[in-house]
């Protein structure tokens, strides 16, 4: 028999294993690799995106492929903001620009509950753009993980 494999850390969360999760989470989506972040997730997840609602892996990869195709240049901070057992709320920001070169900065709010194995079968996220110039931009590091030094959403006073 096969064992189920884990996505540690593992709920019941502490503050450092929750920081930890949601870093993991942030360096994933920052990955802008579809089928890479949907890994996270259970086969059966069930999100809430706006007003799109994606349920089981396949609709989730599907959906971040026509995300990542529409937001361009996509840079991801997100930080804790309060844990229980097995839930986390997090709150984030992300930078992107459309095809026309129209930069914004994406403001939001996620609610996760995860499985015993560590994954994901629960994401809620409410989520607002806001137009900005690209000399507003405060995400500016190369694409991928953010360095570890760069500042965080509250440094930056977001």
């Amino acid at each position: 028999m096969t064992a189920t494999p884990t996505r540690p850390p593992l709920p019941p969360f502490t503050r450092d294993s929750a920081i930890q999760k949601v870093r993991l989470a942030e360096d994933g989506w920052n990955s802008r690799d579809p089928a890479r972040v949907a890994l996270a997730y259970t086969e059966d997840t069930r999100w809430r995106n706006r007003a799109e609602f994606v349920r089981g892996r396949a609709e989730a990869e599907a959906f971040l492929a026509r995300k990542w195709a529409r937001e361009l240049d996509y840079r991801l901070i997100k930080e804790l903001w309060a844990f229980e057992g097995a839930r986390i709320a997090v709150r984030f920001a992300y930078e992107w620009h459309d095809d026309s070169g129209h930069w914004f900065r994406s403001y939001g709010n996620e609610n996760w509950e995860f499985g015993a194995d560590g994954l994901m079968h629960t994401r809620h996220a409410s989520i607002n753009d806001l137009p900005i110039t690209e000399a507003e931009r405060k995400f500016s590091w190369p694409l991928g993980r953010r360095p570890d030094d760069h500042a965080g959403l509250s440094e930056l006073g977001l």
